[in-house]
């Protein structure tokens, strides 16, 4: 990635923050936790799939597959996005900076309101499957400040 993309990022993270009322820095650490500012990164997550997109039958194998995917500098799961509104015909399109991170901010921004605190915010929004992800989450926030 060059510097000017993530410059880009970045800016986007800020825009998409105060929309959402997050933390700037916050969400930039959240970028660089999940993908490491990769907005092509994708990795479907096996344990998802049987647990909540098989239930679904879906009509389309692709789309149930897709659900159980995370995608872009946030890694949004599939099914996240569409609870949260998504209506793109192809969940790859949270690979687009702008609308992963909008999607991204709209899921930090539920949890922060349920949970309150950041570290407890950010346990929720990875999904709790490394407790330590709240705390190295944070540990890169000055780095964004």
């Amino acid at each position: 990635m060059t510097e000017a993309d993530l410059v880009a990022h970045k800016a986007l993270c800020a825009q998409y923050a105060v929309k959402y009322g997050l933390d700037p820095a916050i969400v930039a650490a959240v970028c660089e936790q999940e993908s490491g500012w990769n907005p092509w990164a994708m990795r479907f997550e096996p344990a998802f799939y049987p647990r909540y997109s098989v239930p679904m039958a879906l009509k389309h194998e692709t789309e149930a597959y897709a659900r159980a995917t995370s995608f872009g500098l946030m890694q949004v799961m599939g099914e996240v996005a569409r609870e949260l509104g998504f209506v793109g015909r192809y969940l790859t399109q949270l690979c687009d900076p702008a609308m992963g991170i909008e999607y991204g901010c709209k899921k930090l921004q539920k949890c922060f309101s349920v949970h309150g605190d950041a570290d407890t915010s950010l346990l929720a929004y990875n999904g709790g499957g490394n407790p330590r992800y709240g705390e190295q989450v944070l540990a890169r926030v000055p780095q964004y400040t």
